[in-house]
């Protein structure tokens, strides 16, 4: 066998591996940034968790064939980088999308999130949705509102009862 055949075996099972840890993977296309944007946005991408990475889309669709990253095979065309999102699935899109307001060379393409394909459109709606804690705390909050004012509610009837008596 020969050695680049072994070396493209030895990428393609990093790629898998990636994928296997990630619950989503958003593709960009870069063209267009410069060193210091790429920089900047590698270390965006660092300081939130997230893995960004360039693999030839060949190896990319020999990695994802048969797993719920194969979706993306489609999308796999010119020069493509990938943001992991392995702790939260929704981060990569938010950066992207945020980043890609100052910087029109980067390009959104598409993503899985949790499984599911995401086109253009879809993963700019995933953007934009609330960080998990703002959903947590909102949650949170709708919970707490019946309570507090079912106790608010009994303190006033309690006070008025004693008022009365």
């Amino acid at each position: 066998m020969s050695k680049n055949l072994e070396l493209k075996k030895v990428a393609v099972e990093e790629i898998k591996e990636r994928f296997t840890k990630a619950k989503s993977a958003v593709l960009v296309d870069y063209r267009g940034l410069t060193v210091d944007e790429a920089t900047e946005l590698r270390s965006k991408f660092r300081n939130a968790g997230v893995e960004y990475k360039v693999y030839k889309n060949n190896l990319v669709k020999l990695a994802i064939q048969g797993t719920e990253f194969e979706p993306l095979s489609q999308d796999l065309t010119g020069p493509n980088a990938i943001a992991f999102g392995i702790e939260d699935a929704v981060i990569p899109a938010k950066i992207v999308k945020d980043f890609a307001k100052d910087h029109k060379a980067l390009e959104l393409k598409a993503g899985i999130v949790e499984g599911s394909y995401c086109n253009l459109e879809d993963i700019i709606k995933i953007a934009d949705l609330p960080s998990r804690e703002a959903l947590i705390g909102r949650f949170l909050g709708s919970v707490k509102a019946p309570v507090s004012n079912f106790a608010y509610f009994l303190s006033n009837l309690i006070k008025e009862q004693e008022s009365n008596a």
